[in-house]
């Protein structure tokens, strides 16, 4: 097989590092670029002495210059950058012909008004929000497929998109009652020394953060809004929890009259059943953070409480995978006509 060159632009961060530990195992994948501010100059090794050993874990850290890029042959370049940064370079890439998936929020959003909404500064590169695809391979395939821009999507509305979007266009829920409480692991917020996130901060604790109007609030509006084919508005509480990685969230919302549980469970395995990285757990079976992390898994289980006539959404995965790297390598296999699991099929 003839690999493909790859890039991964901020690969010293979480995310960067476990796109590095995903497409250095990944069989159709050859890394020609890493880079990194911090670490420019440096094994891959030498910065993550896990992967000694690992084919290509002797490529060294540049600066993220578009041109070495190029240089380097790459024909996909994954940004795992912050907001606000990424556009540029993806722009500068773009203009070179090699196709960008980008993690960060930059394209995200359809529409440049809401980014700044939301951002709290302009738009970087509004001309190209049109062309971006959402990367959400379960909902999005075909797109992706043929997309040169694709943004991947943010780890809590991956666990909040993907449980509601078939009951939406089921029309079995009343989208003005959606409530999503959300609990995240430290990664999350970055690989970065804030005192916050210090170990004595975060350990034994959790807390709410970002009410209410977390960023992310955006792009789940937006899928949500397409999926329902009119405006929908919900309530999002994201917390912070004393674990590495992982994301739980449970989501309720109000049925519509005379819906039944075999009705729930009929939009979810229609949606899903073809769906390489969603497992359906059923009626009664709560979603566990330990049974996804390390893994491109998000699992699904719901319950019905008859009193209130709510049901209750619960769903689980690696904020770090599903939520970021594995998620923007699985539209990497779609571009590339490459099996769902190339790279991925880990327990």
């Amino acid at each position: 097989m003839n690999k493909i060159k790859t890039a991964i632009v901020g690969a010293s961060g979480y995310t960067g590092m476990e796109l590095l530990r995903i497409l250095l195992n990944h069989p159709a994948v050859e890394l020609s670029a890493v880079t990194s501010r911090t670490e420019e100059g440096k094994r891959i090794d030498e910065v993550f002495p896990r992967f000694t050993k690992a084919t290509s874990a002797g490529l060294k850290f540049s600066l993220p210059d578009p041109d070495l890029i190029a240089k380097s042959g790459a024909k996909v370049a994954f940004l795992a950058l912050p907001h606000g940064v990424a556009a540029d370079i993806a722009t500068a890439l773009l203009k070179r012909n090699i196709k960008v998936i980008d993690l960060s929020a930059d394209f995200r959003l359809r529409s440049a008004e809401v980014y700044e909404m939301f951002y709290n500064h302009p738009h970087p590169a509004p001309e190209l929000l049109s062309e971006a695809v959402y990367g959400l391979p379960e909902i999005h395939a075909p797109a992706i497929r043929t997309a040169r821009l694709i943004a991947s999507p943010g780890c809590y509305p991956t666990s909040i998109i993907l449980p509601l979007v078939p009951l939406l266009k089921a029309k079995l829920i009343d989208p003005t009652t959606i409530v999503a409480n959300s609990m995240s692991g430290v990664s999350g917020a970055g690989r970065k020394a804030d005192v916050p996130l210090l170990f004595c901060e975060c350990n034994e604790s959790a807390r709410a953060y970002g009410v209410p109007k977390h960023r992310h609030l955006s792009e789940i509006e937006q899928e949500l809004s397409i999926a329902a084919g009119k405006t929908v508005t919900i309530s999002f509480i994201p917390h912070l929890i004393p674990v590495n990685s992982g994301i739980l969230t449970t989501t309720t919302v109000k049925l519509l009259d005379g819906v039944t549980a075999d009705q729930i469970n009929s939009a979810l395995e229609s949606a899903y059943a073809d769906a390489t990285f969603v497992r359906l757990l059923g009626q009664g079976k709560p979603a566990d953070t330990k049974m996804v992390t390390r893994t491109n898994f998000i699992d699904i289980g719901f319950s019905i409480d008859a009193r209130t006539n709510r049901l209750i959404l619960m769903s689980a995965e690696d904020n770090l995978v599903k939520g970021a790297g594995g998620q923007a390598v699985q539209s990497f296999n779609l571009i590339h006509g490459l099996e769902p699991t190339a790279g991925l099929n880990s327990w």
